[in-house]
């Protein structure tokens, strides 16, 4: 693609995002989204593939129906309360139909089978931009408005999320697919504590995002699409290897690691409101999504393919990675010192 074509992209991208992120008016923020939609799919294509034709298409058609749901929602609640601005959502009927649109937007549960499919079918950049960039500005809707949703559908999605990600996980091989479930999970975290502390929310998509970052400029780095691919990168890249079994149990929310931290304060927090049972329940879901973490670990770290060569040492990659990788590595992996502070 050309880097004109590519820097016009990307510019309306982020211009997407920030308008959706600054507006208080519905027709505002649905604009945002759909420059942000338009934007994306160039890039989707731009890998001259019918897989990368079905995704795009795929996603185009989902986005669209959600951003349709969207504006009828927000046309529905301006005629019951003439009020079109973000924060007065009142209705019963608009917050739910609300709901459903970002849901299907982010890909939260049982609106999620669009998501591994969909990545399944592009290059590990553009791969990156949809399971983090283009979750902002859904995100930040659906936190502008958790105070007027239905906290009892909020928290069916988010048991189904934590229990689809990871059981949908379990019997994957392609990195991308995994991800994508991996995103899944996360998201209904995310969705679960949303109604009751919004700056939790907003904490975990932070470490989402750093950790999701890092995971995909490592598989650039090793060029792993698959399980096989991870298997022999030990011999190849050893250091990127270990920092990759490390982000991999942080995702898992192993502690100390950062991934720990938000589902230890959400669990927290739903303890404060009496939800014992739910947390037992969220946390056993992490137990599933933490068994294919675990096993892709193993399969980073534990095993080494036959040695065919008869040289003394594996021939090594050389590594082209920017700067911003090894700041990630330790931004996902290294941030439970900072609980006493916001705890505080």
């Amino acid at each position: 693609m050309s880097p004109y074509a590519m820097s016009m992209l990307m510019s309306s991208l982020a211009m997407g995002t920030i308008i959706t992120l600054s507006s208080s008016h519905w027709f505002l923020a649905w604009m945002g989204l759909e420059i942000n939609t338009l934007a994306i799919i160039p890039l989707m294509t731009k890998m001259h593939h019918p897989r990368a034709t079905e995704s795009a298409t795929k996603y185009f058609l989902t986005q669209a129906t959600a951003s349709a749901l969207l504006l009828f929602s927000a046309a529905m609640n301006a005629w019951m309360t003439g009020e079109w601005t973000i924060v007065d959502m009142n209705s019963y009927i608009p917050t739910t139909i609300l709901t459903i649109a970002l849901a299907i937007k982010l890909g939260i549960a049982p609106f999620h089978p669009w998501l591994p499919d969909v990545l399944q079918g592009l290059d590990m950049m553009t791969c990156l931009i949809l399971s983090t960039w283009q979750k902002l500005a859904p995100m930040a809707l659906l936190i502008l408005t958790s105070h007027q949703l239905n906290t009892s559908l909020l928290t069916l999605m988010a048991l189904a999320s934590a229990i689809i990600g990871g059981w949908g996980a379990l019997n994957q091989t392609q990195m991308r697919k995994i991800m994508a479930y991996s995103s899944i999970a996360h998201l209904g975290w995310m969705t679960l504590v949303i109604s009751f502390a919004p700056g939790l929310a907003l904490l975990n998509l932070t470490i989402y995002l750093m950790m999701t970052s890092s995971m995909f400029v490592m598989l650039m780095a090793l060029n792993a699409t698959n399980m096989n691919k991870l298997s022999i990168s030990w011999l190849k890249t050893p250091t990127l290897a270990a920092s990759m079994m490390t982000g991999l149990l942080s995702l898992g929310g192993l502690p100390p690691l950062s991934g720990f931290l938000p589902k230890w304060l959400i669990l927290q927090e739903m303890t404060k409101h009496h939800l014992g049972a739910l947390s037992a329940v969220m946390a056993l879901s992490a137990l599933l999504s933490l068994f294919f973490y675990l096993r892709l670990s193993y399969m980073i770290s534990m095993t080494s393919p036959p040695n065919i060569s008869n040289a003394n040492l594996a021939w090594r990659k050389k590594n082209n990675l920017s700067l911003i990788n090894p700041i990630l590595i330790v931004l996902s992996t290294m941030l439970m010192p900072i609980t006493p502070m916001l705890l505080m």
